[in-house]
């Protein structure tokens, strides 16, 4: 399992039709990396296409390229680099690289089993406070007041983390929301189960287990931390066997490259489109490095208060 690094940066897209096949070169490194139209990455910058590969990423993809400026990429790894030496030390907020308008789980700690509640991030104060959105409810059961503890589940780009807060003020001008202490305890939380979202990945794959020869190209239809489904132009091969599967992803506006053996665990009818073969695919043990930027990308795409009902209370 491996996880590398791709010559290009992913922050901003301005994205571009790549509507004639011949803008991108065969068994050559690409110039430029290829997107969906969404947004999501199907292709790095420096890979290789055979023809076979380009005819099913045309027929199955809208392939786009990134305009926009690339030169970011030393500063994203300037970032990480200086998370790497804070994660030295307990956790911060700047750890979590909460964005303004991020979905929050917030309860009362008073109570055990109490649910989590979504309410919204919309501010930061200097010190660490942070202004948030009143819990969200159709009957509120549970009002916060000042001076109350309450417990925080915010689901980063990077993981899911747990912290708790003191309610510092409640305020009602010139709408309502409450001001929350700086946090006295972060900690990253584990999955309590592998949630599965929806994709339409391009995914290079092979029977050559090291990944050196992945001569076949699909469509990675779905994935969760543990496996996902792979949508191929013929039968790969047969329930228990071993293939080896490649494909980008944006961890936190980072883009990487995971690689990983997969265990063919099923068949299923369900195709995805006519002529597609969807197989039910299980990975093989990863590394740390590949485990932390799948999780990511599950977290940045995963309905946030659905996986709120997994937590521990």
């Amino acid at each position: 399992m491996h996880l590398h690094e791709p010559g290009s940066g992913t922050a901003s897209k301005t994205l571009e039709l790549l509507a004639d096949p011949g803008q991108l070169p065969l068994e050559t490194p690409l110039p430029l990396a290829v997107f969906h139209h969404d947004g999501t990455m199907l292709l790095p910058q420096g890979g290789t296409l055979n023809g076979e590969q380009r005819d099913f990423l045309f027929a199955h993809f809208q392939p786009y390229r990134n305009t926009a400026d690339e030169a970011s990429l030393a500063s994203t790894q300037d970032s990480l680099a200086d998370r790497g030496e804070r994660g030295k030390g307990p956790l911060t907020l700047d750890d979590m690289n909460l964005a303004i308008g991020a979905l929050l789980g917030i309860r009362s700690q008073a109570g055990m089993g109490r649910e989590m509640l979504p309410c919204r991030l919309i501010g930061f104060r200097p010190g660490g406070a942070m202004f948030v959105t009143p819990p969200a409810a159709a009957k509120p059961a549970w009002e916060p007041f000042q001076g109350e503890q309450v417990e925080i589940v915010a689901i980063a780009t990077q993981a899911v983390f747990w912290l708790v807060c003191t309610v510092e003020a409640v305020c009602t001008h010139p709408f309502r929301y409450l001001v929350l202490s700086e946090p006295g305890t972060i900690r990253r939380l584990r999955e309590r189960r592998a949630v599965r979202v929806r994709t339409q990945l391009a995914v290079r794959y092979g029977v050559d287990l090291t990944g050196s020869e992945l001569d076949r190209l699909g469509i990675g239809c779905d994935i969760s931390v543990l496996g996902m489904s792979l949508a191929a132009g013929r039968k790969i091969g047969e329930v228990g066997e071993r293939i080896c599967v490649v494909f980008p992803i944006e961890a936190g506006n980072v883009g990487a490259t995971f690689q990983a053996v997969a265990v063919i665990r099923n068949l299923r009818a369900d195709n995805p489109q006519a002529g597609l073969t969807l197989h039910g695919l299980e990975f093989d043990t990863l590394s740390p490095e590949s485990q932390v930027a799948l999780k990511t990308f599950v977290f940045d795409r995963q309905d946030a208060v659905s996986y709120w009902a997994g937590m521990p209370t």
